[in-house]
């Protein structure tokens, strides 16, 4: 895996981008880049598990088992990523979940002036570093039109 770093500055204080970041509403908006029907279920405190859904082709939900490794309002937010979900089984052992198990996505939102410099740190298989090269910036320009609109 290799770590990948995207950030963005966002003219607005860091507790609205935090909260624009993690109100399902928005998120649904700028994780479309992702996946058109990107969802989450679950929550963001330190110690809750969560997923990440963006349901099949078929219409079955599918998506990563994640939990809140860290959780610092307005501040920084970590997440370890341990499993997938296929319908409604919990996969989290195998060789699928063995090249990516344990990966880690770090958000960490600074503040001057009031403005926000959010860093992601993500850890990457690296047959998908190409995807999300692409795709990370894509979203992280939408969750700034969402912060300053």
């Amino acid at each position: 895996m290799k770590k990948s770093t995207y950030n963005i500055d966002i003219q607005a204080g860091r507790a609205h981008v935090f909260q624009t970041m993690l109100q399902r509403e928005t998120y649904r908006l700028w994780t479309a880049a992702f996946h058109p029907a990107s969802d989450f279920e679950g929550g963001w405190n330190k110690g809750d598990k969560i997923y990440f859904l963006g349901p099949s082709e078929d219409g079955k939900r599918q998506g990563m088992i994640a939990e809140i490794a860290e959780h610092i309002p307005d501040a920084f937010i970590s997440i370890r990523h341990y499993g997938m979900l296929d319908g409604e089984e919990e996969i989290t052992t195998g060789e699928k979940i063995e090249q990516w198990a344990g990966a880690i996505e770090n958000y960490t939102f600074e503040e001057k002036n009031g403005n926000t410099t959010l860093t992601v740190d993500v850890d990457t298989a690296d047959e998908y570093i190409a995807y999300f090269d692409d795709t990370w910036p894509r979203a992280l320009q939408k969750l700034k039109e969402l912060c300053e609109n």
